[in-house]
């Protein structure tokens, strides 16, 4: 059963200070060669963690109903987050691939995305709902969701299973909601079992090769590292 958030509590902001996403630009070369989908493999690194999120709609979630059963696209963000080689680029990659996947209709069946916030305080569901809506998740494309935690307490166990660092920067204003993080930028491409098969940072989150990836895990054969 899934349970609604309540309302009570919840924090109504200002948009973030991003510009809105240029959706239709188009996407820049690769810049190298792209080996063929299924000439390689790609290592299965870790478990995608378990823990409890909530949508878009305000409704708690397992984690899991968005890490499995499809080829998953996983980005950690904040939606205030001004840097443009962090938060905003992993935005900008994510509609690029859904661009790209509109020529491979029967890839897009099979890919959803995810964009998880790491600032609960901020980003209740209902600002993310805003912020997917600016971000352009309505769009035709693969399947888009933004999800948030119910608190920090929640949200650690799913950023220590992740691996993901997030600190608060030290200059930045303490008062909850305004402040300020500093993190490294960490995509994470994971197979239906809920396998994290690929980790792109800042300067291997090109498109292209995401798309490459995502090919070449739909060539495996299944069952392929089947969940125990």
């Amino acid at each position: 059963m899934k349970l609604r958030a309540g309302l009570a509590g919840a924090i109504f902001l200002c948009a973030p200070a991003i510009p809105l996403l240029a959706h239709e630009a188009p996407v820049p070369e690769a810049g190298f060669v792209l080996p063929a989908p299924g000439s390689y493999q790609l290592a299965a690194i870790q478990r995608a963690p378990e823990g409890e999120v909530i949508d878009r709609s305000g409704y708690f979630r397992s984690l899991e109903d968005f890490t499995t059963g499809r080829i998953t696209l996983l980005g950690l963000v904040y939606t205030r987050c001004a840097d443009p080689e962090g938060c905003p680029r992993a935005t900008w990659a994510f509609s690029s691939v859904r661009r790209l996947l509109r020529s491979d209709p029967a890839l897009e069946k099979r890919v959803r995305l995810v964009t998880l916030s790491f600032d609960p305080v901020h980003d209740d569901f209902i600002s993310l709902a805003r912020y997917a809506d600016r971000m352009g998740r309505a769009r035709p494309g693969a399947e888009w969701q933004f999800l948030t935690t119910r608190s920090k307490r929640t949200l650690a166990p799913i950023l220590e299973g992740f691996g993901q660092d997030l600190r608060v920067a030290a200059d930045s204003t303490q008062l909850p909601g305004t402040e300020e993080f500093t993190h490294s930028l960490k995509v994470f491409l994971i197979d239906p079992a809920g396998l994290v098969r690929e980790i792109y940072s800042t300067g291997y989150l090109v498109p292209q090769a995401v798309v490459n990836d995502m090919r070449t895990l739909a060539a495996e054969r299944p069952p392929n590292h089947a969940r125990r």
